[in-house]
């Protein structure tokens, strides 16, 4: 492990013990390293590195701080990595197996938790698929509010800001798939319906298996597609 590597340990280490609470003030730099026992250099490093995390939120003028540690934050850097990724055959398959394991539990753990509010609002979205069934892009954007507002309904904010930037970032090949297969949006349109009746009934074992047939299609189109030789394209964004 390197000198910087150490400091920002000890410096983590701080914020999990309780010593600089969420939201804390950091102490001043020099403050700050004769605390840990660091150089003034290593102290910078430790925080610029925790910084880019979103651990800590450096105010001009103000100083540094704590931030909140909210998962949809400290898991937002894990979304451009993905973004990243997605030109690449090989890992945009990663990217959806990890959604066929991660989605169907979370439909069935919402089915469990749902509220009328709550299914009202995936209704909503539902609806408005129908009417956007003829436009790829505007089904898609529907497609994702759907899902997010179902995983919402887990009540489970680790589990939403994951498949935010997990799931929900597999873009490019969704709506690719609607380019090229022209049933595709009739397809997607009515899984997403048998989702919403299994979550009308709140049974968790009917929503995991209508999300896991829906996620486990798309993934074995784009096998078969990527299969056939074609490569995923660059500048396609979108939701499914």
């Amino acid at each position: 492990m390197s000198l910087t590597d150490k400091a920002i340990a000890q410096l983590r280490e701080l914020i999990l013990s309780g010593a600089l609470p969420r939201g804390s003030k950091l102490p001043p730099e020099p403050e700050l390293a004769a605390q840990l026992g660091l150089s003034r250099n290593l102290a910078r490093e430790a925080v610029k590195a925790l910084a880019v995390a979103r651990v800590l939120e450096v105010r001009r003028g103000d100083g540094t701080y704590v931030t909140s540690l909210q998962p949809s934050l400290l898991l937002e850097g894990l979304g451009g990595a993905v973004e990243l990724l997605q030109g690449d055959a090989a890992a945009l398959r990663d990217l959806v197996e990890v959604r066929r394991l991660l989605e169907p539990a979370a439909t069935a753990l919402a089915a469990t938790r749902i509220t009328d509010e709550q299914l009202a609002e995936v209704e909503r979205h539902l609806e408005a698929m129908r009417e956007a069934r003829d436009d790829v892009e505007r089904l898609n954007v529907h497609d994702a509010a759907f899902h997010r507002a179902v995983v919402c309904a887990t009540g489970n904010e680790s589990l939403l800001a994951l498949l935010e930037n997990i799931s929900g970032r597999t873009l490019r090949a969704r709506v690719w798939r609607g380019l090229v297969d022209t049933h595709a949006s009739g397809r997607t349109l009515a899984e997403h319906e048998a989702i919403f009746r299994a979550l009308c009934l709140r049974d968790a074992s009917l929503s995991q298996a209508a999300a896991l047939l829906h996620v486990s299609n798309t993934e074995q189109w784009l096998k078969e597609y990527l299969r056939s030789g074609e490569a995923p394209p660059g500048g396609v964004a979108g939701q499914e």
